[in-house]
């Protein structure tokens, strides 16, 4: 199951991004890469068609049998 944080629920509704792109973020990621800030934490990337093919990050960690979300946002510099 996916999860948000309070701050990924706050982000997705500021930046206009819907929980399926952030779903099929995560389950069919075009790359994913560790966070190089905070070990532990992954960021996955898709270009997403629907939203002029940019390219949508979310950074995430296993929690159990959950994914949880702590943010996402269009990334300008991201090339997988």
């Amino acid at each position: 199951m996916i999860r948000l944080t309070k701050h990924a629920r706050e982000a997705i509704a500021i930046r206009d991004i819907a929980v399926q792109w952030i779903e099929a973020t995560i389950s069919a990621p075009d790359s994913v890469a560790p966070d190089r800030r905070q070990p532990g934490l992954l960021r996955s990337y898709k270009r997403i068609i629907e939203h002029g093919g940019r390219m949508l990050r979310v950074v995430h960690r296993a929690e159990g049998d959950d994914i949880v979300v702590i943010t996402a946002h269009f990334d300008r510099g991201a090339d997988p």
